[in-house]
């Protein structure tokens, strides 16, 4: 019985490769300003919510069936007040597209804006003095 030939194993040549998406070749998807400008819906030109990133957004009802699923995902991630920065990132949409799609959402009062929490500023120095000074003298 003869051995069986082995055959020799040619490297095959990897196809050149591409130009690379816009935002860095994440999780294998193109982002298409087309797309982008069809989840903003068509804008009457109105003002956007004064939204900065550390605004934190709370859904204030469930997702009506008339919406878009870009905001029920919005509305079923913000049962608990995330910021926008958050949402932007969850959703992989950029800043711009969500405040427009949060806009949207206050006007149907479907969601809540807030103003981040703040820690508070310490006292003036003067006044604890001052306290401490009455407490001492009981």
């Amino acid at each position: 019985m003869t051995p069986p030939r082995r055959r020799r194993r040619h490297p095959q040549e990897d196809p050149p490769p591409g130009p690379v998406p816009a935002d860095g070749g994440k999780r294998g998807e193109e982002k298409n300003p087309e797309r982008l400008y069809i989840l903003t819906g068509v804008t009457d030109g109105g003002e956007r919510a004064p939204i900065d990133l550390v605004t934190l957004i709370v859904a204030s009802a469930d997702p009506p069936p008339t919406a878009t699923p870009e905001q029920a995902a919005l509305l079923r991630i913000c049962q608990a007040p995330l910021s926008v920065a958050e949402i932007s990132a969850y959703l992989s949409l950029p800043f711009s597209v969500v405040t427009v799609l949060i806009t949207d959402l206050l006007a149907a009062e479907l969601v809540q804006a807030r103003a981040p929490i703040a820690r508070q500023a310490m006292p003036d120095r003067s006044l604890l003095e001052a306290v401490m000074h009455g407490l001492q003298k009981l």
